[in-house]
């Protein structure tokens, strides 16, 4: 290792859901460690295909500085830091170790370690560490900050407060304007019989036409923030105060946070059902044609099915479908007017997996 403590660098993209369980990972480690921006251009794929050891397929001039001395350890999430990180170890003479989050494009044996989630159709091998759900760092004391700077802003909306977390198109999921008006009739449907609001968000993968077609089946009372790079975000405070969550299902990271806080959470379905994809006008865009095209014809190792993810949830009954039927019940509105961060078995087992990915890594930088 490179003196008392290893450099460590941690390989950030576009994707927040990548970032979040790269950096999850890294903060877990409890060591420093130097976050690097990456900004692919528009045609990167092409340098995948190719399987090269490139930077060819990123912008350096807006991407972070990468020279030495290089790291010991680089975390990375997504098909496009890949080239970087590989790059990277070639210039340390191959003596930096590569932790993976997800799916590589590459063979396996390129990378030291190889963190997944059921989506992804990894062996078990030593070097893959398998998690039930995408990695988070919930502390409590990150969820009650968050809730005390924002609890005022809704505190005048009826209870229960419903979040209702919206993603956007992801592989065989696209999300047409009729899907964002039933989404938002569902959810309308679930909080006006429970006598509650909802806490609205949606993501940087949400198209515009899909979250005016939510928002105007609304007749419920409501808060809507609609996301920008820019500002305070209320996420983790949705996390933090909301009674139930309602989310969208190809997001893996927002369904992994909603569901680690205990909370009912109602899955909405943005597939397409049984309806075969090549008569539906919407998958003949370039993600969803593409998706479908690697699942047909790809080696079983880079297909990818979130539908997995969904069905484990609902399978261990962390979580239930969105539908016509669907209520709250049972809900009972607790003592006074915060709301308890997120507590118990779901959060222990979020922790526990966050825990034992790190020790994984650990691993790796332990000498022989």
């Amino acid at each position: 290792m490179s003196g008392d403590e290893p450099i460590i660098w941690c390989l950030l993209g576009r994707k927040a859901g990548d970032n979040t369980q790269v950096l999850a990972l890294a903060d877990e480690l409890g060591l420093p460690y130097t976050k690097k921006r990456i900004v692919a251009r528009p045609w990167e794929l092409l340098t995948h295909l190719s399987l090269r050891v490139t930077l060819a397929g990123i912008d350096r001039r807006r991407s972070s500085p990468l020279a030495g001395p290089w790291p010991d350890l680089i975390i990375t999430a997504g098909r496009r830091n890949e080239p970087v990180a590989r790059w990277i170890r070639k210039q340390a003479a191959g003596k930096t170790r590569i932790v993976q989050i997800g799916r590589p494009w590459a063979p396996l044996d390129c990378y030291d370690l190889i963190v997944t989630t059921p989506q992804y159709f990894l062996p078990d091998l030593p070097s893959i560490r398998h998690n039930e759900l995408p990695l988070n760092r919930l502390l409590p004391v990150r969820l009650t900050a968050a809730a005390d700077g924002w609890r005022h802003r809704f505190h005048e909306l009826p209870r229960p407060w419903i979040a209702v977390l919206i993603g956007g198109d992801s592989g065989r999921f696209v999300f047409t304007r009729r899907k964002g008006a039933r989404l938002g009739r569902l959810s309308d449907r679930l909080a006006n019989g429970a006598g509650g609001s909802l806490l609205v968000t949606n993501s940087p993968r949400t198209p515009a036409h899909v979250s005016a077609a939510f928002r105007n089946a609304l007749q419920v009372p409501y808060f809507d923030y609609q996301w920008s790079p820019e500002g305070d975000n209320p996420y983790v405070a949705y996390l933090a105060l909301a009674d139930a969550f309602v989310v969208t299902g190809e997001s893996m990271s927002m369904l992994g946070e909603a569901a680690s806080t205990g909370k009912p959470l109602f899955v909405f379905d943005s597939g397409d059902g049984d309806r075969p994809w090549w008569r539906l006008r919407h998958n003949y865009r370039y993600k969803p044609l593409s998706h479908h095209l690697a699942m047909a014809l790809g080696p079983r190792r880079m297909r990818r099915d979130i539908g997995r993810i969904q069905s484990t949830l609902v399978d261990n009954r962390r979580a239930t479908w969105l539908g016509e039927t669907s209520s709250l019940e049972n809900w009972r509105r607790p003592d006074g007017e915060q709301q308890p961060a997120a507590d118990g078995a779901c959060l222990k087992s979020a922790r526990r997996e966050l825990e034992l990915s790190a020790q994984a890594v650990r691993r790796l930088l332990t000498p022989c």
